[in-house]
């Protein structure tokens, strides 16, 4: 658990710097300071706060809605700067862009577009039917939860032979069904995340492991 008042305040004058990070995509979205306080708060909430010199005590998102969810907070080597893993409910530039930094999509940003398009899928009006291999294991139980457990075999066997690229394929495979069947159940990409976070770096609770 992040002590906030064993980090370096003095050198930046009262403050540390934030660099907040998606904790779904890995997209850096913003660079921040933050004082005592609004550590403190930010721990207290589960919402990222900042401090700014010419606007005072910032809760992000307190006006916009486009909160920030603290998954974990981790100080560098001097502890005069953290990294902010979040989880953000909207765009974190005050441009409207979802990073403060444009940048382009990474590796990871598949997984959220992935999740986008099977919420898309649900989406489609009540009644009308299934279009799409996507379409009709939501709309299918038996066959989504059929297809959930032949992949999971699939990977588990093509990591027994130990043949890489058979593993990798079955491993996305395996992730598209999975991302199907939480969706189905009432879950996201998102909730999956923030459970992998609270595990491994909360913020606020000394529980240090994800088992």
């Amino acid at each position: 658990m992040i002590e906030p008042r064993a980090l370096d305040y003095g050198k930046n004058g009262g403050l540390v710097t934030v660099v907040s990070q998606d904790a779904r995509t890995g997209r850096v979205l913003m660079v921040a300071a933050a004082d005592l306080e609004a550590v403190e708060r930010t721990i207290a909430t589960g919402e990222m706060h900042y401090r700014s010199r010419s606007r005072g005590p910032w809760h992000k998102g307190a006006t916009s809605g486009n909160v920030q969810a603290a998954v974990s907070i981790t100080p560098d080597c001097d502890r005069d700067a953290l990294l902010a893993r979040v989880i953000p409910a909207g765009p974190s530039c005050h441009t409207g862009a979802e990073s403060c930094f444009g940048l382009e999509a990474g590796p990871a940003d598949i997984l959220v577009e992935l999740d986008r398009l099977i919420v898309s899928r649900m989406a489609d009006p009540a009644g009308a039917q299934p279009t799409g291999y996507t379409g009709r294991l939501l709309s299918d139980r038996n066959l989504r939860l059929k297809k959930l457990g032949e992949e999971a075999a699939e990977l588990a066997v093509a990591c027994a032979d130990g043949d890489p690229e058979r593993a990798i394929d079955e491993a996305a495979d395996l992730f598209y069904h999975v991302l199907v069947a939480v969706r189905a159940a009432g879950g996201s990409l998102a909730d999956v995340v923030g459970a992998l976070g609270r595990r491994g770096a909360p913020i606020s609770a000394g529980r240090q492991d994800a088992g």
